[in-house]
C-alpha cells in the first residue's frame, strides 16, 4: 500500500492516505431472515486508485450477494490522538476501524445501500463511534500501513507518567456512610 502524506499549498497538514472500502451484502439465511433480508459488512480496505473514481460502484452482484466499492476515503493521523493509534498497535492484530451507515433511501432493488462514512486507525475514534451507537467494524491493517502508523506513534506518542499512589495510611477515614471519621488512641477510664 503506497503511503504518502497529502499536502495543501506545499505544507503537509496531517499525515494521511486515501483508501477505498469494499462492502459486502449477503443474503441472510435461516430464522433471522424473517426480520432481516440482507446483512452488510466491510470486507476489505484497499489503497485508493485513480481508476476507482469518486463514486461508489458495484463490483459483483448475484442473487445471494453483492460487493460494492466505495473510493476516496481519507484517513488522517493527528498528534493529539497518538494514544489511540498506540492502543491499536498494542492490540494482538492492528486494524482499520470502518464506520458505516445504511442509506435512508432504497436502491433500485428496494434495499438500502450500506455506505462507509469514515475510516480510522484510532482506537479512540472507534470507541466514540460505538458509544454513539454507530455501526463499526474492524478489518486487519496491511503491514505497510502498520509500519507507517508505528513511525507516527514513535514520533508523537508520549505515555503519561504514572502517578504515585497515596499510601492508605494517609487517606482520610470515613464511616460506612462516607462521613469523616476519627480514631482516638486515648482510653477512657471509669468515670472520666
Amino acid at each position: 500500500m503506497g503511503v504518502t502524506p497529502h499536502e495543501a499549498e506545499g505544507v503537509a497538514l496531517h499525515p494521511s492516505l486515501e483508501v477505498a472500502v469494499v462492502m459486502r451484502r449477503a443474503k441472510v439465511q435461516g430464522p433471522q431472515s424473517r426480520w432481516q433480508t440482507w446483512r452488510w459488512a466491510p470486507e476489505e480496505v484497499v489503497p485508493h486508485e485513480p481508476a476507482f473514481g469518486t463514486e461508489p460502484r458495484v463490483l459483483r452482484q448475484s442473487q445471494d450477494e453483492a460487493r460494492w466499492l466505495f473510493p476516496a476515503l481519507r484517513v488522517e493521523l493527528f498528534r493529539d490522538d497518538a494514544e489511540g493509534y498506540h492502543l491499536n498497535l498494542d492490540s494482538p492484530a492492528p486494524c482499520w476501524f470502518v464506520l458505516w451507515r445504511l442509506d435512508e433511501a432504497p436502491q433500485a432493488d428496494g434495499e438500502p445501500l450500506a455506505r462507509p462514512v469514515a475510516v480510522s486507525l484510532s482506537y479512540h475514534d472507534a470507541g466514540r463511534w460505538l458509544d454513539a451507537q454507530e455501526s463499526v467494524d474492524q478489518l486487519p491493517a496491511d503491514p505497510v500501513v502498520v509500519q507507517w502508523l508505528q513511525a507516527f506513534v514513535n514520533q508523537h506518542y508520549q505515555p503519561e507518567p504514572r502517578r504515585r499512589r497515596r499510601p492508605q495510611s494517609f487517606q482520610a477515614l470515613t464511616d460506612r456512610f462516607g462521613n469523616p471519621a476519627s480514631v482516638s488512641t486515648f482510653k477512657k477510664r471509669d468515670g472520666s
